[in-house]
């Protein structure tokens, strides 16, 4: 009977081991299923085969000055003797010569005619621009419109009947994740597929004000610059732009314009020639947790508006400096880099709600934005003074400092000298900077100035306004510790 109860507890042992082998098999295959239903795929040939040939090769030429290496009697001692006359008769003129320079790019066509989508850099300047499809057909292509501020170009080919162009999909769908196949033209090699995933988005990169790019690991090299970034359902959610190297080569870090951007610039290119963008005439930053501290804020979402342009449609619909920006148009503001490319993308003369939190509550303001112009950078350069407290030393801002710092009509102390490692460096302080207010406090001359900084001495952080390269904005300077 023993045995018996022995040989039944075995069975039953065997036989659950067998169910679990039996749950972990169908488990595995349906795991397999499961994951081939998610989108793995088992190969990117057919997206290759189906898309390739609407992703271009581009090849730009541009002519460039060098200096010639000139002989002895050529040189400057000579000329100056025997006169620039003579040398023009006996050497051919200056002592120039005009050279081709070429460059290797990509581009993907989105239109039936022969419109091409590519980089701003890859054609910038070029005259003489040639594409060449994946069957070897070569074009030759004339710049429709550029926009350097978000690197694109359009570029149109001469086509005596329908070509197969490139599906455009919604980049905001994209998903960290997501697998992505990019195809292009890498060290000239000619059309070349890399897949990988999408693993960030929103990059900013400093490439540019409306930075936003989609971070991917498949492989981009120098001369994938402006080809597609295609999804899984060969669509175009990306424009191949940029890689993060120290080698010159892929690391698997590489950056691509989302879609959505590139189809309203695009559409701009085509219609004008250029684009045009939204304005607001605020200069804004983003927001710390010791500016988020000091102004009393319950999060570090928005963006602080450091200066309000004058005449502008900002100070028209009532935006002051000290203003945070956390909804514009219905759309929140998480960052400030959210606000730029909200605002260009608004078309020039619409009315737009615009949300902010002012001395700790929320005030809704109506405006009408304008358009955006080029901006000058002013240069600013000037000598230390005398060290006073959180490592920087000013000066009082003269007649004669005001021109050469372009601050004519400003009032303020100039910023003269900022210690290396100092709580003024650490906030970003320059030579040249000008100090206008101190916790909300006018600084109009040095007496302001050493008044709210004594006044301030017993805070451990202090608030300040300053003006830099032309803009306003706030900083916060933490006490050196004793």
């Amino acid at each position: 009977m023993k045995n018996h109860c022995i040989q039944t507890i075995k069975i039953k042992k065997i036989l659950i081991s067998l169910a679990l082998v039996i749950a972990l098999v169908l488990g595995f295959g349906l795991g397999q299923n499961a994951m081939a239903k998610k989108g793995v795929p088992d190969s990117f040939a057919e997206l290759a085969a189906k898309q390739g040939h609407v992703a271009v090769n581009i090849s730009s030429t541009k002519i460039v000055k060098t200096m010639r290496r000139l002989s002895p009697f050529q040189r400057r001692e000579f000329r100056d003797f025997f006169g620039d006359d003579f040398f023009r008769r006996f050497f051919g003129g200056e002592p120039e010569e005009k050279l081709k320079q070429r460059s290797l790019g990509s581009g993907v066509v989105v239109s039936k005619d022969g419109y091409i989508l590519t980089n701003n850099h890859v054609v910038a300047d070029a005259e003489e621009i040639l594409v060449t499809f994946s069957e070897k057909e070569k074009h030759e292509a004339k710049i429709i419109g550029r926009d350097p501020k978000t690197d694109l170009a359009l570029i149109k080919i001469k086509v005596d009947k329908t070509i197969p162009y490139a599906r455009l999909g919604d980049s905001d769908k994209l998903k960290v994740g997501d697998w992505v196949v990019a195809i292009g033209n890498p060290f000239g090699l000619g059309s070349t597929v890399t897949a990988g995933i999408v693993s960030a988005k929103g990059r900013v990169i400093g490439a540019g004000p409306y930075d936003n790019f989609i971070q991917t690991d498949a492989s981009i090299n120098p001369g994938n610059s402006g080809g597609p970034l295609f999804n899984l359902d060969g669509e175009v959610v990306g424009i191949n732009t940029a890689i993060f190297t120290q080698s010159g080569g892929n690391i698997g870090i590489g950056f691509a314009i989302p879609i959505n951007t590139a189809k309203s610039v695009m559409s701009q290119l085509k219609e004008k020639g250029r684009v045009v963008r939204g304005w607001l005439g605020v200069t804004i930053q983003g927001i710390t947790p010791e500016i988020k501290e000091k102004f009393g804020l319950k999060s570090t979402e928005g963006a602080l508006i450091g200066e309000v342009a004058k005449d502008s449609p900002a100070e028209k619909g009532g935006l002051e400096r000290g203003d945070v920006i956390i909804s514009f148009d219905g759309k929140k503001v998480k960052e400030m880099k959210d606000l730029p490319p909200m605002v260009a993308e608004t078309h020039v003369g619409s009315k737009v709600e615009i949300i902010v939190i002012r001395k700790g509550k929320e005030k809704r303001l109506t405006l009408k934005t304008g358009e955006l112009k080029e901006e000058a950078i002013m240069a600013v350069t000037t000598t230390p003074e005398i060290e006073e407290g959180f490592g920087l030393s000013v000066q009082e801002l003269t007649p004669e400092l005001a021109e050469s710092l372009s601050l004519k009509g400003e009032k303020g102390v100039v910023v003269s000298g900022v210690r290396k490692g100092s709580p003024a460096s650490e906030a970003g302080l320059q030579r040249g900077d000008l100090i206008q207010e101190i916790e909300r406090e006018p600084v109009e001359n040095m007496d302001d100035y050493k008044r709210t900084m004594g006044e301030s001495k017993s805070k451990k952080q202090i608030l300040m306004v300053i003006r830099h390269r032309g803009h306003t904005r706030y900083v916060v300077l933490k006490r050196e510790k004793k």
